[in-house]
């Protein structure tokens, strides 16, 4: 999770939406389901909450106090949250049942939107930020490298075309239900640059309330690089997009990273040991390094305070048989003293089903002592996701 307050972006040619809102983002959603051409390989689902683990830390967040402004609750990801609608919807519902005056909001390719919008208005959701960076399939096909709607990826002439049809009728279907949409367009110089005044034209008449644009920036990791447009550039092309849409500044893209951010995100806090579960369970294949996904794990190594408070190996335990239906309540049944589990990697099903047993998965690369030295309060540091 992290906690954003914007004071003042310099990265969106953009006018103030009236209150801009103290936003904490939820990263519930695992799903990717796009790349663009000019982007590095899709973040790591390591980087996902479980439900109840964001619900803690909103809460946490909750309670510390701020000065002035709303406040508004993001869902996002790594992945598009409509990807995983049941996630989606569990977490705007316990929001909403839980804190009944905060905003809540989504960023979102778009698919599935349409069939989607009723239920997301029920739950609770105000507000929606849809990135459009075309409306024509010669200008997508440039900029995305593949779309995967559901769990296959279409060729991209395929892919473009659904996805123009599922933003079109999912910005008039959330219309429809009353939420507050606004369009956000990744200007490309050379490739979508000369289409954002049509992006907002077509946009408009379809009901979204504003939209953002957003100069292209290269990116750490990516294998194509455009050259960003000038600001120039961008406030000609804002001039263009404004006869149909105000621009406004996007409100829920996460800074982490940001070198033009005002402020730096506030991770989620590390899991800390209990009374009840003072030990930390740790997935290795040589016993120095965390290096295994938890699936591979045929036995677990538990690592302890002794007396004189110092952490150490203090038992290991063979882990349950893979493949059987009940794996992951075994295995939290076997790790009734332990409130983390280190591991290079693990899926959703373990990590909600340990999480409701009150054993949190950490993602991990590097030496175990340091890893567990960190969560015992020492100095030492792995590398953590």
């Amino acid at each position: 999770m992290t906690v954003i307050p914007f004071t003042g972006q310099k990265s969106c040619c953009c006018g103030k939406i009236a209150e801009t809102p103290f936003v904490i983002h939820l990263p519930v959603a695992p799903q990717v389901v796009a790349r663009t051409r000019f982007s590095p390989p899709p973040p790591s689902r390591s980087g996902c909450l479980t439900v109840p683990e964001a619900m803690d830390i909103l809460a946490a967040a909750m309670r510390k106090e701020r000065s002035g402004g709303s406040t508004m609750v993001a869902i996002t990801g790594p992945g598009d949250p409509l990807a995983t609608p049941d996630i989606t919807l569990q977490t705007i519902e316990l929001v909403r049942a839980r804190y009944p005056e905060l905003k809540i909001g989504l960023r979102t390719l778009g698919m599935g939107s349409a069939a989607l919008a009723g239920k997301l208005a029920r739950a609770g959701l105000n507000y929606v930020e849809m990135q459009v960076d075309g409306t024509k399939p010669a200008v997508l096909e440039k900029i995305y490298a593949w779309i995967r709607p559901g769990m296959k990826t279409l060729k991209t002439s395929e892919a473009v075309a659904l996805l123009i049809n599922e933003q079109r009728h999912g910005v008039s279907a959330l219309k429809f239900h009353e939420l507050k949409v606004i369009v956000t367009t990744t200007v490309y110089p050379a490739l979508n640059i000369d289409h954002v005044a049509k992006i907002s034209a077509e946009m408009m008449e379809l009901g979204a309330d504003g939209i953002g644009l957003i100069p292209y920036a290269p990116e750490p990791g990516a294998e194509v690089s455009l050259e960003s447009p000038t600001p120039a550039a961008i406030a000609a092309t804002a001039a263009k997009a404004a006869p149909f849409l105000p621009i406004v500044e996007p409100l829920l893209r996460e800074r982490a990273g940001d070198s033009n951010s005002d402020s730096a995100p506030v991770k989620a806090p590390l899991p800390r040991p209990t009374s009840e579960r003072p030990n930390v369970a740790v997935v290795s294949s040589n016993g120095m390094e965390v290096d295994l996904h938890l699936g591979q794990a045929i036995r677990l190594l538990i690592y302890g305070r002794r007396e004189d408070g110092l952490a150490c190996l203090l038992d290991v335990r063979e882990a349950p048989e893979p493949c059987t239906p009940e794996r992951w309540s075994e295995l939290a049944g076997i790790l009734p003293d332990c409130f983390v589990i280190l591991a290079a990697s693990a899926g959703e099903t373990p990590r909600k089903t340990l999480a409701q047993a009150g054993i949190k998965i950490l993602i991990s690369e590097g030496s175990i002592e340091g890893t567990v030295d960190v969560l015992y309060g020492g100095g030492k540091k792995g590398r953590k996701k």
